[in-house]
């Protein structure tokens, strides 16, 4: 395949997947600035493995890089203290359920005046269990094409998104009970296991996708 050819089938089987890849950038960065120089960055990279790229479904393939890159900015920031672990110490800690009467957390992503307390919810979750949640309950992902993103077995996946749903609504019942003042501006629009070893930084090839 030439460079004008490869070009053109990036074009139309990448580029479609901009919004989608900007929009789990912004919910893993918890902002803009960063989301964006991390998108720019994993355009970049898939742009280069775009030869090793095999198939015609490439959402997932460009969310495994774009999560790689967004890592490769995390262990950068937790080398110099900025961030804490990406596993949280306590993302194992059993959590109470949603509480009786209270809408669960499906249905609060489905009601558009829960938006802003879903929003706050999904930002306070630990990076491992927010990611997961964003890509099943968001971006409408099955769970195989997850488990190819997070390069986990299916199984994993699972078993991460009931936790990941037990606690967001640990935390909507507080914010429902405190009340939430959310910051907009640092804060994606929901329209939009494995452990990071920090002596191990992400590979531009480690997204286990062909």
């Amino acid at each position: 395949m030439d460079a004008a050819e490869q070009r053109r089938r990036f074009d139309q089987l990448v580029l479609p997947h901009l919004d989608a890849a900007c929009n789990f950038a912004r919910w893993l960065a918890g902002g803009t600035s960063e989301a964006d120089d991390v998108v720019q960055e994993a355009f970049l990279r898939a742009f280069r493995l775009f030869g090793s790229f095999r198939g015609t479904e490439a959402r997932p393939w460009l969310l495994a890089i774009v999560r790689n890159t967004w890592i490769t900015h995390w262990q950068q920031r937790q080398a110099t203290g900025e961030v804490c672990d990406y596993d949280d110490e306590h993302a194992g800690e059993p959590l109470p359920g949603w509480h009786d009467g209270l809408p669960g957390p499906e249905q609060s992503l489905s009601r558009a005046e829960d938006a802003r307390l879903v929003r706050e919810g999904l930002r306070r979750l630990p990076p491992l269990f927010r990611e997961v949640l964003v890509l099943r309950e968001l971006e409408d992902l099955p769970y195989r094409d997850i488990a190819r993103i997070l390069d986990v077995p299916p199984g994993t996946v699972m078993s991460r998104l009931s936790r990941a749903r037990a606690q967001l609504a640990h935390i909507l019942t507080a914010l429902q009970r405190d009340g939430v003042q959310d910051d907009p501006a640092a804060t994606p629009r929901p329209d939009m296991e494995r452990r990071i070893d920090p002596d191990t930084p992400a590979t531009e090839t480690g997204h286990g996708l062909q």
